[in-house]
């Protein structure tokens, strides 16, 4: 009980601190010009709102760390050094990219580069008994979930909201779990805090964007969350059925940005375009086309990953005994959501 009224007033004291960090920004950008390089690229508004957002992610992440160390452990594990350190490089990369336009190549270096150190230093996915093989999928996972992420930043409190529906799942299973990993709680917790402050002035229509600094911070958080909280969670290697249910797990729990961006993907090498220029073709953008209001689209999105993530919890927590049944159900269910936003990629047209 006590730990529990810990956290809330922990939530409460950083969303509060995030919520003031974005108001003084947001009143201070007219002297601090911080916004996209990169104004004239293809999206869906204009770019020329401040792009604070990621910045308050990344303070209220550090305060945690520094919260974390001085006050529950004062020797951080070598695990939680790496992941401040890689997230603190994917903060970099993206403000960098904010900062000066950089090149998909620069990202891709930069994304090759974190998968590595997380790699070297033992936080991979563990999914198969053959090492290379989990090397491999860490590394297409690492550099498809932060890309993911940065393209589903794409509309007014979409990526935000979708990533704090994964957090909320991240922060379920830990909590779930025997053993409760205090330093990833805290730092899942505070960026719930952060997004939803964050959504007061995101929510269409937006006074802030969070930026490519934002969007490159969150992808590597839910990357590596995702890594530890959903693909090695519980995992067992007995059968292959017992894999199958930690695939689907993760899939159902990212279900919207893979979705959002393997169909981005496909559309665009079909049509022989580069899946990296931005565009206004991503799932979200084809909701509008059928008539949704901006918020309508993230209200969906958000309700439908909501659902996603409490399916993926359930299964990787309450489903002890994984049989054929639940390996038939439960990618029916991730292949319906694909099918269904994929195909109104194809049906509905842009307005005119």
């Amino acid at each position: 009980m006590n730990n529990i009224f810990s956290f809330i007033i922990f939530f409460l004291i950083t969303f509060i601190l995030s919520y003031f960090e974005n108001k003084f920004f947001l009143k201070k950008s007219i002297k601090i010009n911080f916004r996209k390089s990169n104004i004239s690229a293809i999206r869906w508004e204009n770019q020329t709102k401040p792009i604070f957002g990621g910045i308050t992610f990344y303070t209220i992440f550090l305060l945690t760390v520094i919260y974390y160390h001085f006050f529950i452990s004062p020797s951080l594990a070598t695990n939680n050094i790496v992941i401040v350190g890689v997230i603190s490089i994917a903060f970099f990369m993206g403000l960098a990219d904010d900062l000066l336009n950089t090149s998909p190549h620069f990202k891709f270096l930069f994304q090759l580069l974190i998968a590595t150190v997380l790699i070297y230093f033992g936080i991979y996915i563990n999914i198969t008994q053959h090492v290379f093989l989990n090397y491999f999928i860490t590394y297409f996972w690492v550099i498809g979930i932060m890309n993911s992420i940065n393209m589903l930043d794409n509309m007014d409190a979409i990526s935000s909201s979708i990533s704090i529906s994964i957090l909320i799942g991240v922060a379920l299973n830990i909590i779930l779990s025997t053993n409760i990993s205090f330093f990833p709680l805290l730092i899942t917790i505070a960026t719930i805090a952060s997004l939803i402050s964050y959504l007061f002035f995101n929510w269409h229509p937006s006074k802030l964007y969070m930026g490519d600094n934002g969007s490159q911070f969150l992808g590597a958080l839910l990357a590596i969350l995702g890594i530890l909280f959903f693909w090695n969670y519980n995992n067992s290697f007995l059968h292959s059925i017992s894999l199958s249910k930690q695939i689907l797990i993760t899939i159902i729990a990212f279900i919207i940005p893979i979705t959002d961006t393997s169909s981005v993907t496909i559309n665009r090498l079909l049509k022989k375009k580069s899946p990296f220029i931005g565009g206004k073709d991503h799932t979200t953008h084809h909701l509008s086309y059928l008539g949704f209001s901006d918020r309508q689209v993230a209200i969906i999105l958000m309700l439908l990953s909501f659902l996603s993530v409490l399916i993926s919890v359930y299964i990787a927590n309450y489903i002890i005994v994984w049989k054929t049944i639940h390996v038939v159900l439960y990618s029916f269910y991730a292949l319906i959501i694909f099918i269904t936003l994929f195909s109104i990629t194809k049906i509905s047209k842009p307005n005119k």
